[in-house]
Protein backbone atom coordinates (compact mmCIF):
# COMPACT_ATOMS: atom_id res chain seq x y z
CA UNK A 1 0.00 0.00 0.00
CA UNK A 2 1.23 3.43 -0.55
CA UNK A 3 2.50 6.14 1.98
CA UNK A 4 0.99 8.65 3.42
CA UNK A 5 -0.12 11.12 0.63
CA UNK A 6 1.26 15.27 1.49
CA UNK A 7 -2.41 16.09 -0.30
CA UNK A 8 -4.33 13.52 2.05
CA UNK A 9 -6.60 15.93 4.27
CA UNK A 10 -5.65 16.03 8.37
CA UNK A 11 -8.19 14.63 11.01
CA UNK A 12 -10.38 17.65 12.09
CA UNK A 13 -10.85 18.52 15.38
CA UNK A 14 -14.04 16.76 15.62
CA UNK A 15 -12.63 13.13 14.33
CA UNK A 16 -11.53 13.55 18.43
CA UNK A 17 -14.74 12.87 19.30
CA UNK A 18 -15.63 10.04 17.36
CA UNK A 19 -12.63 8.28 17.20
CA UNK A 20 -10.76 7.48 20.38
CA UNK A 21 -6.99 8.59 21.66
CA UNK A 22 -6.15 5.08 20.49
CA UNK A 23 -7.94 4.31 17.35
CA UNK A 24 -7.73 8.16 15.97
CA UNK A 25 -4.29 7.14 14.10
CA UNK A 26 -5.74 4.55 12.57
CA UNK A 27 -8.34 6.06 11.23
CA UNK A 28 -5.88 8.35 9.84
CA UNK A 29 -3.65 5.58 7.89
CA UNK A 30 -7.13 4.39 6.53
CA UNK A 31 -8.10 7.68 5.25
CA UNK A 32 -4.22 8.15 3.69
CA UNK A 33 -5.11 4.36 2.21
CA UNK A 34 -8.17 6.11 0.45
CA UNK A 35 -7.03 9.00 -0.21
CA UNK A 36 -3.90 7.35 -2.26
CA UNK A 37 -4.68 3.46 -3.17
CA UNK A 38 -8.24 4.05 -3.17
CA UNK A 39 -8.27 6.86 -5.66
CA UNK A 40 -5.38 5.16 -7.79
CA UNK A 41 -7.68 1.90 -7.65
CA UNK A 42 -11.25 3.70 -8.15
CA UNK A 43 -12.56 2.77 -5.15
CA UNK A 44 -12.68 6.52 -4.36
CA UNK A 45 -13.40 9.15 -6.59
CA UNK A 46 -10.61 11.69 -7.25
CA UNK A 47 -13.15 14.35 -6.04
CA UNK A 48 -14.23 12.47 -2.55
CA UNK A 49 -10.25 12.84 -1.53
CA UNK A 50 -10.49 16.51 -0.38
CA UNK A 51 -13.64 15.56 2.07
CA UNK A 52 -12.95 11.70 2.93
CA UNK A 53 -13.70 13.01 6.92
CA UNK A 54 -16.74 14.54 6.43
CA UNK A 55 -18.27 12.25 3.65
CA UNK A 56 -17.08 9.17 4.66
CA UNK A 57 -15.27 8.09 7.82
CA UNK A 58 -16.85 10.35 10.12
CA UNK A 59 -20.37 9.68 8.04
CA UNK A 60 -20.18 6.08 8.94
CA UNK A 61 -18.33 6.17 12.11
CA UNK A 62 -21.05 7.36 14.02
CA UNK A 63 -23.23 4.47 13.12
CA UNK A 64 -21.12 2.53 15.65
CA UNK A 65 -23.70 3.92 18.33
CA UNK A 66 -26.38 1.64 17.13
CA UNK A 67 -24.10 -1.82 17.51
CA UNK A 68 -23.83 -3.52 20.61
CA UNK A 69 -20.78 -3.94 22.66
CA UNK A 70 -18.99 -7.28 21.23
CA UNK A 71 -21.27 -7.73 18.08
CA UNK A 72 -20.56 -10.02 15.25
CA UNK A 73 -20.91 -7.93 12.47
CA UNK A 74 -21.30 -8.19 9.09
CA UNK A 75 -20.80 -5.58 6.29
CA UNK A 76 -22.49 -6.09 2.84
CA UNK A 77 -20.86 -4.73 0.00
CA UNK A 78 -18.30 -3.40 1.79
CA UNK A 79 -16.37 -1.89 -1.58
CA UNK A 80 -13.59 0.26 0.46
CA UNK A 81 -14.39 -0.51 3.53
CA UNK A 82 -17.87 1.76 4.30
CA UNK A 83 -18.93 1.64 7.03
CA UNK A 84 -17.17 -1.63 8.30
CA UNK A 85 -13.71 -1.40 8.10
CA UNK A 86 -14.47 2.31 9.78
CA UNK A 87 -16.76 0.82 12.24
CA UNK A 88 -14.10 -2.07 13.26
CA UNK A 89 -11.35 0.99 13.83
CA UNK A 90 -14.21 2.41 15.75
CA UNK A 91 -14.86 -0.18 17.88
CA UNK A 92 -11.90 -2.93 18.53
CA UNK A 93 -14.67 -4.98 20.41
CA UNK A 94 -16.56 -5.76 17.40
CA UNK A 95 -16.09 -8.72 14.98
CA UNK A 96 -16.52 -7.40 11.70
CA UNK A 97 -17.10 -9.75 8.09
CA UNK A 98 -16.63 -7.24 5.11
CA UNK A 99 -18.48 -8.95 2.15
CA UNK A 100 -17.46 -7.71 -0.95
CA UNK A 101 -17.97 -9.83 -4.91
CA UNK A 102 -15.05 -7.46 -6.69
CA UNK A 103 -12.08 -8.82 -6.75
CA UNK A 104 -9.84 -5.53 -6.95
CA UNK A 105 -12.23 -4.74 -3.64
CA UNK A 106 -11.38 -6.98 -2.04
CA UNK A 107 -7.78 -6.90 -2.54
CA UNK A 108 -8.01 -3.21 -1.18
CA UNK A 109 -9.82 -4.58 1.80
CA UNK A 110 -7.21 -7.49 3.00
CA UNK A 111 -4.05 -5.20 2.06
CA UNK A 112 -5.90 -2.65 4.03
CA UNK A 113 -6.85 -4.91 7.09
CA UNK A 114 -3.21 -6.33 6.99
CA UNK A 115 -1.39 -3.02 7.29
CA UNK A 116 -3.70 -1.66 10.03
CA UNK A 117 -3.83 -4.56 11.47
CA UNK A 118 -7.33 -5.12 12.23
CA UNK A 119 -7.28 -8.68 13.64
CA UNK A 120 -10.91 -8.69 14.45
CA UNK A 121 -11.87 -8.18 10.40
CA UNK A 122 -12.31 -10.85 8.08
CA UNK A 123 -12.69 -10.12 4.50
CA UNK A 124 -15.29 -12.56 2.14
CA UNK A 125 -15.15 -12.26 -1.69
CA UNK A 126 -19.15 -13.05 -2.75
CA UNK A 127 -22.48 -11.36 -2.41
CA UNK A 128 -24.25 -11.81 0.81
CA UNK A 129 -26.52 -14.79 -0.70
CA UNK A 130 -22.96 -17.10 -0.07
CA UNK A 131 -23.25 -16.93 3.20
CA UNK A 132 -27.18 -17.18 4.02
CA UNK A 133 -27.84 -20.30 5.89
CA UNK A 134 -24.48 -20.57 6.56
CA UNK A 135 -23.85 -17.98 8.58
CA UNK A 136 -25.57 -15.54 10.91
CA UNK A 137 -24.53 -12.17 12.80
CA UNK A 138 -25.64 -9.72 15.52
CA UNK A 139 -25.88 -6.91 13.22
CA UNK A 140 -26.10 -6.86 9.08
CA UNK A 141 -24.87 -3.14 7.76
CA UNK A 142 -24.69 -1.71 4.21
CA UNK A 143 -24.35 1.82 2.86
CA UNK A 144 -25.72 3.14 -0.65
CA UNK A 145 -26.16 -0.63 -1.47
CA UNK A 146 -29.89 -1.17 -2.94
CA UNK A 147 -33.19 0.24 -1.96
CA UNK A 148 -35.04 -1.05 1.26
CA UNK A 149 -37.15 -3.81 -0.87
CA UNK A 150 -33.40 -5.71 -2.04
CA UNK A 151 -31.55 -5.07 0.65
CA UNK A 152 -33.81 -6.72 2.97
CA UNK A 153 -33.93 -10.03 1.02
CA UNK A 154 -29.98 -9.81 1.34
CA UNK A 155 -29.46 -8.88 4.67
CA UNK A 156 -32.38 -10.32 7.00
CA UNK A 157 -31.12 -14.18 6.34
CA UNK A 158 -27.97 -13.37 7.73
CA UNK A 159 -29.52 -11.45 10.88
CA UNK A 160 -29.43 -13.31 14.19
CA UNK A 161 -32.92 -13.76 15.79
CA UNK A 162 -32.14 -10.91 18.43
CA UNK A 163 -29.96 -9.24 15.69
CA UNK A 164 -30.55 -6.09 13.38
CA UNK A 165 -30.12 -5.04 10.09
CA UNK A 166 -28.39 -1.21 10.60
CA UNK A 167 -28.35 0.35 6.90
CA UNK A 168 -26.63 3.84 6.08
CA UNK A 169 -29.93 5.40 3.90
CA UNK A 170 -30.45 8.85 2.67
CA UNK A 171 -33.11 11.59 2.80
CA UNK A 172 -35.74 8.95 0.63
CA UNK A 173 -35.69 6.68 3.47
CA UNK A 174 -39.48 6.70 4.81
CA UNK A 175 -40.62 6.22 1.12
CA UNK A 176 -38.05 3.35 0.30
CA UNK A 177 -39.75 1.73 4.37
CA UNK A 178 -42.99 2.07 2.30
CA UNK A 179 -42.19 0.65 -0.72
CA UNK A 180 -40.85 -2.07 1.43
CA UNK A 181 -43.95 -2.78 3.17
CA UNK A 182 -44.90 -5.98 1.39
CA UNK A 183 -41.49 -7.55 1.60
CA UNK A 184 -41.15 -6.61 5.35
CA UNK A 185 -44.44 -8.58 5.93
CA UNK A 186 -43.63 -11.59 3.81
CA UNK A 187 -40.04 -11.71 6.12
CA UNK A 188 -41.49 -11.17 9.15
CA UNK A 189 -39.97 -7.89 10.33
CA UNK A 190 -40.38 -5.53 12.65
CA UNK A 191 -41.22 -1.93 12.04
CA UNK A 192 -38.05 -0.42 10.84
CA UNK A 193 -36.86 2.41 12.51
CA UNK A 194 -35.10 5.57 11.26
CA UNK A 195 -32.56 7.11 13.66
CA UNK A 196 -30.91 10.44 12.70
CA UNK A 197 -27.15 10.30 13.61
CA UNK A 198 -24.19 12.91 14.39
CA UNK A 199 -26.65 15.73 14.74
CA UNK A 200 -24.56 17.77 17.65
CA UNK A 201 -20.83 16.65 15.81
CA UNK A 202 -21.07 16.50 11.91
CA UNK A 203 -22.04 19.09 9.17
CA UNK A 204 -23.73 16.19 7.23
CA UNK A 205 -26.15 13.91 9.40
CA UNK A 206 -26.34 10.44 9.13
CA UNK A 207 -29.34 8.76 8.20
CA UNK A 208 -30.04 4.83 9.27
CA UNK A 209 -33.04 2.31 9.05
CA UNK A 210 -32.72 -0.56 11.80
CA UNK A 211 -34.80 -3.44 11.38
CA UNK A 212 -35.18 -6.28 13.94
CA UNK A 213 -36.94 -9.44 13.55
CA UNK A 214 -40.94 -9.29 14.34
CA UNK A 215 -41.10 -12.55 16.58
CA UNK A 216 -37.89 -14.04 17.09
CA UNK A 217 -38.77 -17.51 18.62
CA UNK A 218 -40.13 -18.17 15.49
CA UNK A 219 -37.09 -17.04 13.10
CA UNK A 220 -35.36 -20.42 11.82
CA UNK A 221 -33.18 -21.73 8.72
CA UNK A 222 -32.29 -22.09 5.90
CA UNK A 223 -34.52 -19.28 4.99
CA UNK A 224 -36.37 -19.29 2.32
CA UNK A 225 -35.74 -16.43 -0.19
CA UNK A 226 -38.81 -13.92 -0.83
CA UNK A 227 -39.20 -12.34 -4.22
CA UNK A 228 -38.83 -8.66 -3.56
CA UNK A 229 -41.96 -7.10 -4.95
CA UNK A 230 -41.42 -4.58 -7.23
CA UNK A 231 -42.82 -0.97 -6.24
CA UNK A 232 -45.14 0.89 -7.98
CA UNK A 233 -43.29 3.48 -10.05
CA UNK A 234 -43.58 6.47 -8.57
CA UNK A 235 -45.02 9.97 -9.59
CA UNK A 236 -41.76 11.41 -10.88
CA UNK A 237 -40.50 8.22 -13.02
CA UNK A 238 -44.35 8.02 -14.38
CA UNK A 239 -44.31 11.47 -15.32
CA UNK A 240 -40.61 11.17 -17.18
CA UNK A 241 -42.23 7.46 -19.01
CA UNK A 242 -45.02 9.68 -20.23
CA UNK A 243 -42.71 12.18 -21.51
CA UNK A 244 -40.88 9.77 -23.19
Amino acid sequence: MSETDPLTPSAPDVARRVFSVERLPLAERYAALLATDGVVRGLIGPREAPRLWERHLLNCAVLADLLPEDATVCDIGSGAGLPGLVLAIARPDLRVTLVEPLLRRTTFLEEAVAELGLEQVEVVRGRAEVLHGERRFDVVTSRAVAPMERLLGWSMPLVDPHGALVAMKGSSVAEEIEASAGVLADLGCAAPEVHILGEDLLSSITVAVRVTWAEPARVSWPMAQTPPRRAAPSRTKRKQRRNE
